[in-house]
């Protein structure tokens, strides 16, 4: 008996959804299409509407009769539709990020029927954003790259100082810029007719810097460190910096620089309290030269911890920078959590703090790097 009732249930249940599914493709055949409002698509700001978005932004379209909908464009320029997200009542389309050649401040709806729907909705155009540099130090008049979005020409890049550099090229994420006579450590801003972005990092920031070379401390491998470059040398670009230059067999040790807050001095005391208690504001930055690839064996860092842990944080290979100095960027949470997993734990120390870059891995590195200016410092200037 308790079969037979189960079949029936089962048997009305299909029937209702038949009659649901019908019910809803009648509808989408069936009445006028009609735009009633746009909102954010954020569920806790459902009541949100807007008449204007900025290029990028999600937007939910509400009305009824949506359900044909096969195109859309802003300012005559399209938008993608993707049918998972259209339904009768509700359309979820991105806003181009193209910049219009004509701006009709509104977007159009077309349908398989050959209709189409006018909707009064501007798009706010945004201003630069600058994310990031290949290197953030490059000599005054050196080629920097500056990466990010919403390059739109005509645009300038400012250099601490307030001093423009000579732009060589224009990519949608990228600007290739001379950097001029007289910069000094700061922010950049990429200005365009539409705004001014200024970056979260400092360019040539000289803060928190926990190993340097000028002058040498701690206790390994001072005849690492270049003053004065030879023709096969690397330039220098804050002061002397690091080579290391020679073949590394597997598993074999060799510390590049480093040692206890004692030998190391008053530079071990540049971390910051905030870093250790809060190390998801910082990361730790540095400047490396691959003059061969960093293409097998391990480095290992330890910036933060109060004595010796050889494995605190691993940094693997590949690493290439072609001969070329780059910035590497290392969120300081991500070492943390990893020292942590290595038994060791984070505590405020006004006293410094135990620093080490050694290779000690496997496989064999035939290593010619450079490296230079490690520091920790905020994710946000």
């Amino acid at each position: 008996m308790k079969n037979k009732f189960r079949y029936i249930f089962i048997a009305l249940m299909t029937m209702s959804l038949v009659l649901v599914h019908t019910a809803c493709n009648n509808d989408d055949d069936t009445g006028s299409p009609r735009i009633d409002y746009v909102r954010i698509t954020d569920p806790d700001a459902s009541d949100s509407l807007i008449v204007s978005a900025g290029q990028g932004q999600l937007i939910a379209i509400m009305g009824e009769n949506l359900g044909g909908a096969i195109g859309i464009e802003f300012n005559n320029i399209p938008s993608m539709l993707t049918s998972p997200y259209i339904t009768n009542s509700s359309i979820l389309v991105r806003v181009p990020t193209e910049i219009p050649e004509e701006v009709t401040n509104q977007f159009v709806l077309y349908f398989k029927d050959g209709n189409s729907l006018s909707h009064d909705f501007s798009v706010a155009i945004n201003k630069p954003s600058v994310i990031s540099m290949d290197c953030e130090y490059v000599n005054d008049g050196g080629l920097a790259v500056v990466r990010g979005n919403y390059f739109y020409e005509p645009i300038s890049v400012i250099f601490p100082g307030n001093l423009e550099g000579e732009i060589v090229s224009v990519e949608d994420e990228a600007i290739e810029v001379i950097v001029p006579e007289g910069t000094t450590p700061g922010q950049i801003a990429v200005r365009s007719d539409y705004g001014t972005g200024r970056s979260s990092f400092m360019f040539r920031d000289d803060r928190n810097i926990v190993i340097s070379s000028d002058p040498f401390t701690g206790w390994w491998n001072a005849d690492f460190v270049v003053s004065n470059p030879g023709p096969d040398d690397p330039e220098l670009i804050n002061g002397n910096y690091i080579r290391v230059r020679r073949a590394i067999s597997s598993w074999n040790w060799l510390e590049v620089a480093g040692g206890p807050a004692d030998a190391m001095g008053d530079i071990s005391k540049n971390i910051p309290d905030e870093a250790i208690l809060k190390p998801s504001l910082y990361s730790l930055k540095f400047e490396i030269n691959t003059l061969l690839p960093y293409s097998n064996n391990m480095i290992k860092f330890n910036f933060g911890l109060g004595s010796e842990n050889n494995d605190a944080y691993l940094w693997a290979p590949p690493y290439d920078t072609g001969g070329e100095w780059r910035t590497v960027t290392i969120p300081y949470e991500e070492m943390v959590a990893e020292y942590e997993a290595n038994g060791s734990t984070m505590e405020v120390r006004p006293e410094g703090y135990w620093t080490r870059v050694l290779f000690h891995g496997a496989g064999d590195l035939d290593c010619d790097i450079a490296f230079d200016n490690f520091r920790i410092v905020p994710n946000k200037y």
